[in-house]
């Protein structure tokens, strides 16, 4: 396949791996089989974000549709926090589990899994994130991100490998002669839905097998035949033929929400359900949270901006408070980044423990210096990557954090690193078609490793802005032959845009935004969504 038509048309056949190239697949998918063949439960593990979420509920409609026993368990945010803890691990004993699927967590549990090994519970670790040189107690780990593995694909999200795991667990019952007993395999193909929304909502290169996995769920999801999407689209006004920006923006922060400030299990049940009645009303449930997670962090957002102005020429935005919803800290450190291009770390503080999150920028590695402090001893724990990161540290030690961040590991001058918009056109108004937006379409899905293109419309004018549902300034742009865009700047009233947008007296203004389809009503349009805006001179 050529480039250029794999990059537009990416398919399974062309960029799906065998899965028995990561290490410990053959062992994972041996004792799954086994244990589905057996009738023993199977208890899956998972975690709370939307990846998490997805992963554990691929993994338990797969064994119970290739006739295993399954049971689901997700951590509570606050309570328990990441990952799998012993309590829970031998809970999951005690109720009849004789095997466990940690999936998008596990792989640096060492005295968890070791307590369950003890406890005699088989433990199958299905993760992506990086791992330590030497790994957990487990009959498997597979995770494309071991010190020792030499597969290609790291940049699976773990709802990526889970899928994985599945398809040679399929293979190895199918090799057994299981479905040679009345029993019809499962297709794998028809959870891509669930591969696509943990991909996109992680945030992992749209490239590749992922870039295949996304495209193909894409269509699988249009077909609503997942309960608990179906029921979430209808929630969240999700008219459209999904991509996406959908995924992103609609759907997953509403799977979040139950993980964020609600309850935990609530995104895994969800997409895991058949039946239509429980998953309208845990997708209502989840919408709900979301409306009170909005509410939560705007009432963080306006605590830590009494701080943010004492802080006007440090290189970082380090904040700290009690009461803060822990669930919300990661959204308003994001937030924070995006409006001051500086790294932002928030924490919420419980006790003499402070529980923080942190995003970066460009240029600078958040993930390396949090694990450097942990090596020095400031951390109770800590970890993450380039652009982000969490820790928990003790309140004697935060400012020392702060200090040993700023002093010895910030060496960029974060005031140098210039925020840059990337631009690959300029429109008048007029250009922006419904065939101009469907064509572009066929360049996406669009995330991280494939931007949406992005277009100036210079020398418009604002007309009727205003401002509407949670803070998004609504407005109509008109350019110089009087054509008009409908446009929109989400989450900017109280933001440098925002403000420029509703007090724009008819001053000509250069508009840059992506470009997208909108059914409103029964009618169809083209809507820009503003990204930035500064005054024609």
């Amino acid at each position: 396949m050529q480039p250029v038509e794999a990059h537009l048309t990416p398919t399974l056949r062309h960029y799906l791996p065998d899965p028995f190239h990561l290490k410990d697949m053959d062992r994972a998918a041996a004792r799954l089989s086994k244990a589905i063949m057996g009738a023993e439960t199977i208890a899956v593990f998972g975690d709370y974000d939307v990846d998490g979420a997805t992963s554990a509920a691929l993994m338990k409609r797969f064994i119970e549709a290739a006739g295993g026993r399954a049971i689901l368990y997700v951590p509570d945010r606050i309570d328990e926090g990441y990952g799998p803890n012993t309590a829970a691990l031998l809970k999951l004993r005690e109720e009849g589990a004789r095997v466990v699927v940690t999936v998008d967590c596990g792989t640096s549990a060492f005295d968890p899994l070791a307590a369950a090994a003890t406890a005699g519970l088989d433990v199958v670790v299905v993760d992506h994130h990086k791992a330590e040189h030497h790994l957990p107690q487990a009959v498997a780990v597979v995770n494309p991100n071991r010190v020792d593995e030499t597969s290609p694909h790291g940049h699976l999200a773990a709802v990526g490998v889970a899928f994985l795991v599945t398809v040679a667990t399929n293979r190895a019952l199918r090799e057994s002669g299981w479905y040679l007993q009345d029993r019809t395999a499962p297709d794998p193909m028809q959870w891509l839905d669930l591969v696509a929304l943990g991909t996109i909502c992680d945030m992992v290169p749209l490239t590749g097998v992922n870039r295949a996995m996304v495209t193909q769920g894409l269509k699988v999801m249009a077909r609503r035949g997942n309960a608990g999407l179906n029921a979430l689209a209808e929630v969240a006004g999700m008219q459209e033929r999904p991509d996406a920006w959908h995924l992103g923006f609609l759907l997953g922060p509403r799977v979040n929400a139950g993980g964020r400030v609600g309850q935990a299990d609530l995104g895994a049940r969800l997409l895991s359900t058949h039946d239509p009645e429980e998953a309208l009303t845990l997708a209502r449930l989840l919408d709900g949270h979301n409306h009170d997670r909005q509410e939560i962090e705007g009432q963080v957002l306006l605590a830590v901006m009494e701080q943010i102005e004492e802080q006007a020429k440090t290189p970082m935005i380090f904040v700290a408070g009690r009461q803060w919803h822990p669930g919300v800290i990661g959204i308003v450190a994001g937030r924070l980044k995006e409006r001051y291009n500086r790294p932002a770390c928030v924490f919420a503080v419980d006790g003499d423990v402070a529980k923080g999150s942190g995003r970066s920028v460009p240029g600078i590695d958040l993930g390396a210096a949090v694990l450097a402090a942990r090596a020095e001893g400031l951390l109770e724990a800590g970890g993450g990557h380039a652009m982000a990161a969490g820790f928990t540290v003790r309140l004697e030690n935060l400012l020392a954090f702060r200090d040993f961040l700023v002093e010895h590991l910030l060496t960029t001058d974060v005031s140098e690193v210039t925020p840059t918009l990337r631009l690959e056109g300029a429109m008048e108004p007029a250009g922006a078609t419904l065939s101009l937006v469907q064509s572009l379409r066929q360049l996406g899905p669009f995330g991280s490793g494939n931007p949406e293109p992005r277009f100036a419309l210079a020398n418009v004018r604002v007309v009727r802005p205003e401002v509407v549902g949670m803070g998004h300034v609504r407005c109509m742009l008109v350019g110089t032959t009087g054509s008009r865009l409908k446009a929109i700047a989400f989450r900017s009233a109280d933001s440098d845009l925002g403000y420029a947008l509703l007090a724009n007296n008819g001053t000509l203004m250069h508009v840059a935004g992506t470009l997208h389809h909108d059914v409103w009503q029964g009618r169809n349009e083209v809507q820009l969504f503003i990204e930035d805006a500064a005054y024609a001179r």
